[in-house]
């Protein structure tokens, strides 16, 4: 019996691996652009609120 047949079925955990390996980065990426999507909007709150407020920048 060769090496590679008995590696190819060892209970299901590679091919569990095969799916949850491309979903896991996938979950990654998108929990990213998320992240960076809401600092974004944060900071444009904060610009939209300081712009909004009425009280005059400090002059440099």
């Amino acid at each position: 019996m060769s090496a590679n047949a008995i590696f190819a079925h060892q209970g299901g955990w590679d091919e569990i691996l095969i799916i949850i390996g491309p979903l896991a980065v996938i979950v990654w990426v998108v929990a990213l652009v998320r992240h960076r999507m809401r600092r974004e909007t944060d900071a444009g709150a904060e610009v939209d609120a300081e712009a909004g407020s009425g009280v005059d920048a400090p002059a440099s």
